[in-house]
């Protein structure tokens, strides 16, 4: 099978949103692959602190990302032999890979390693700029959001659960920062695209969402694609 006939679910959105619990239940519950692309930004930004990589040397960064020993193995994350499925959750993981998602050359040395992921029956993409760049073709595009109120309150929620202390105020600045970073920067800015649905989940529970974005692969005619 021709690598363009392998049917993607590309879901976009802002941090917090959800979209990397929605996608996941999609994937498992049409059996199609999964792919966390934002993890690679972690990823490349835990390597980079504990190596002491300066985080504004962009060519530095890019060949850390060229050069990443992960391995996705359902649920878990392994970098070499160990499991950073946890560690790359954490607050300046993520702030920081915000910061490192914006240079050219690091979202082109992730580019091939993210559609490799690209393999039968199919596969379900979330990121930021999924429907746009990465897989552009991608069968059905949906932009996933919520207002920066209810994530932050979401985040603070899952951080408690995790017995993470955390301020909700200072989630939500973040949360808005790290949004204008996204939809500001140069390269794969974070925003709704051509041909791609808006899915608001503030008054949306987990469950609803899944359910709306099966419903729209079906719509397409989904359930019979090879």
């Amino acid at each position: 099978m021709k690598t363009h006939n392998i049917p993607v679910i590309a879901i976009d959105g802002p941090s917090a949103s959800g979209k990397g619990t929605v996608a996941q239940r999609v994937a498992a519950h049409l059996g199609f692959h999964y792919l966390d692309s934002g993890a690679l930004y972690r990823l490349v930004a835990l390597v980079a602190m504990r190596c002491g990589v300066d985080l504004s040397d962009e060519t530095a960064l890019s060949k850390v990302a060229s050069s990443l020993d992960v391995v996705f193995e359902n649920t878990e994350i392994r970098l070499g032999n160990e499991n950073v499925t946890e560690a790359i959750r954490a607050e300046a993981c993520s702030n920081s890979a915000s910061t490192i998602a914006a240079y050219p050359q690091v979202r082109s040395a992730l580019l091939a390693r993210q559609r490799a992921f690209r393999q039968p029956p199919g596969l379900v993409a979330d990121g930021r700029d999924m429907g746009s760049v990465v897989f552009p073709d991608a069968v059905l595009k949906i932009f996933l959001t919520a207002s920066a109120e209810t994530r932050a309150q979401r985040r603070h929620k899952q951080l408690m659960e995790k017995g993470i202390d955390a301020n909700i105020a200072t989630l939500l600045r973040d949360i808005r920062e790290r949004d204008a970073r996204d939809s500001n920067r140069d390269v794969a800015p974070l925003r709704l695209g051509a041909g791609t649905g808006l899915l608001d989940t503030t008054s949306l529970d987990i469950a609803q969402a899944v359910d709306s974005v099966l419903k729209q692969y079906a719509q397409i005619g989904g359930e019979g694609r090879p």
